[in-house]
């Protein structure tokens, strides 16, 4: 069990720092070449000029790919996750009283509570801001407020030490905060236990925020100087914490993942050198000089005072135009920026990147190479459904308990399962493979023999289920369809019994009616 006693909460910060220095090394290097405002230098602030970058793709690429993530992860109009009765018992008691609609109807309306509690506390704006810390740095500390909303902090602001299987221990989070934020009895004993350093209200002071795994819960409390802020101590249920620790990749046995763009910067860092230097050749072949012959006739004023059109006396061939005569090799590098931009186009997902250079593209095959490239993003998905998605339900839910705008629903019978990220990729194969086989038989089996071995309620279904379609009331159940087909089938009895009946009864009436004198063998008057 952990001893938070041991050392406090600067001290193990500055302990873990060098564990993380590499790691943040990394991803400035990494947010130089992207967008270089995601993780500034050490002492940056809003005054402090940034360098600029000579190509725009790593940024383009990062907006485009964590625009793509947040899309795929928290879809809006729809939930990301669903609550599924985990008990036997309390499902088989379900099916057997009829009461699994009704159920599944409750449930979906908690799923529907936690998502406006979303919206309306703009965490899709933070979770977007932390997608592309998770591209760039890697690493991003995603803290869910309990009134509401959700702060980022990057990986130059906490340190975290995790167990060999990748679960976090503690967790240490530097802020810089105004003197005058803190109760009047901890400033007057941060005065006392330093006397001689004068400090004004309007002094910031380094305020240490530490999260540590006491047994099956989590604690938590704040420090300045060494000193415990009073009021600050709690705990969390062991799933149900809001500081949430977040990794774009997991390495066994590091404390920090790796980020996206540190698979592509050595392509990146080409691309940029590059790039600079056909932007600075440019700029040099775009000044122009013209060089006179120091013995010839045409002297350089009259080419200096001559307006333009006026007619001088002179030699043409006293006069040239200084030039470069390097487009062999700007076209070398140029066609290796063109590679470069194809490669990471690909990387980062750009639309350019799956339309082929041809006059007639089909909307099919843009989709189909956009569905290959959406896969490789599989394990990301793995990835931040578990240590991202669940985490962030879970501790929303317990939020909304607290707050009884939701019931309080038992663990060991009903949890929360992702249904978007890698499941949702799973769900679009199983549409294509459906799709290919019903379309593959319908090619070679005639349409009667098909509805005979294939049964189209199951396959609706199927189909459905890999949209992300909820089927209640939507498809009809066979019941259903026996018991419509049952009263179609009454209803066209009684109505050709009623037929029958009318006709017979026309025809008993008139054989009951009596034959009046026939009018054409009537003689005229």
């Amino acid at each position: 069990m952990h001893n938070p006693n041991a050392t406090s909460a600067k001290g193990l910060y500055s302990r873990l720092e060098a564990d993380r220095d590499p790691f943040l090394r990394r991803a400035r290097d990494a947010a130089k070449l992207t967008i270089p405002s995601l993780l500034p230098e050490e002492g940056h602030n809003g005054t402090t000029k940034l360098k600029t970058p000579f190509q725009s793709l790593g940024a383009r690429g990062v907006n485009n790919l964590s625009s793509k993530l947040l899309m795929a992860l928290m879809p809006p109009n729809s939930p990301f996750f669903r609550l599924r009765v985990d008990n036997p018992e309390l499902k088989q008691a379900a099916e057997e009283s009829d009461q699994v609609a009704e159920l599944e109807k409750a449930l979906g309306q908690i799923e529907k509570t936690v998502m406006t509690e979303i919206e309306k506390s703009a965490i899709r704006v933070s979770v977007g801001e932390t997608l592309k810390q998770l591209l760039v740095a890697g690493n991003a500390l995603l803290y869910v407020k309990p009134g509401g909303g959700a702060k980022v902090f990057k990986i130059d602001s906490y340190v975290v030490r995790r167990d060999p299987e990748g679960t976090p221990l503690d967790t240490v989070v530097k802020e810089s905060v105004s003197l005058a934020t803190l109760p009047e009895k901890v400033r007057t004993a941060l005065q006392d236990n330093n006397p001689s350093t004068d400090r004004s209200d309007h002094d910031n002071v380094d305020l240490y925020t530490h999260i540590y795994r006491d047994g099956d819960k989590w604690t938590v409390y704040q420090e300045v100087d060494g000193l415990k802020i009073p009021g600050t101590e709690g705990s969390y249920p062991l799933e149900k914490s809001p500081w949430i620790p977040l990794r774009f990749t997991q390495i066994d046995g590091e404390n920090y993942g790796r980020g996206y763009v540190e698979e592509y910067y050595g392509d990146l860092r080409s691309l940029e050198a590059l790039t600079k230097t056909i932007v600075e050749g440019s700029a040099a072949a775009a000044r122009i000089l013209f060089l006179v012959n120091p013995n010839g006739t045409t002297q350089k004023k009259t080419l200096q005072e001559a307006p333009n059109g006026a007619i001088r006396s002179g030699n043409s061939n006293d006069v040239s135009v200084l030039q470069m005569e390097k487009q062999a090799d700007f076209s070398i590098a140029y066609q290796t920026i063109g590679t470069l931009t194809e490669r990471l186009s690909y990387g980062f997902l750009l639309n350019s990147a799956i339309q082929r250079d041809a006059e007639r593209v089909t909307a099919e095959e843009i989709r189909y190479m956009a569905n290959e490239l959406e896969s490789a993003l599989g394990g990301v998905y793995s990835i931040l459904s578990q240590e991202f998605q669940l985490p962030l339900v879970r501790r929303l839910m317990y939020v909304l308990e607290n707050k009884d705008a939701i019931p309080s629903l038992p663990e060991d019978a009903v949890s929360p399962s992702i249904t978007t990220g890698i499941e949702a990729l799973g769900r679009g194969h199983d549409l294509e493979k459906l799709d290919l086989f019903i379309k593959g038989m319908a090619d070679i089996v005639p349409p009667e023999v098909l509805s005979q071995h294939v049964d189209f309620s199951d396959y609706m279904t199927r189909r459905a289920t890999a949209l992300g379609i909820e089927t209640d009331g939507l498809i009809k159940s066979q019941e259903q369809i026996a018991r419509e087909q049952a009263a179609a089938q009454q209803a066209a009895m009684r109505q050709r019994l009623a037929e029958q009946a009318m006709e017979t009864g026309g025809k008993a009436v008139e054989k009951m009616t009596p034959q009046g004198p026939n009018m054409e063998n009537t003689p005229n008057e």
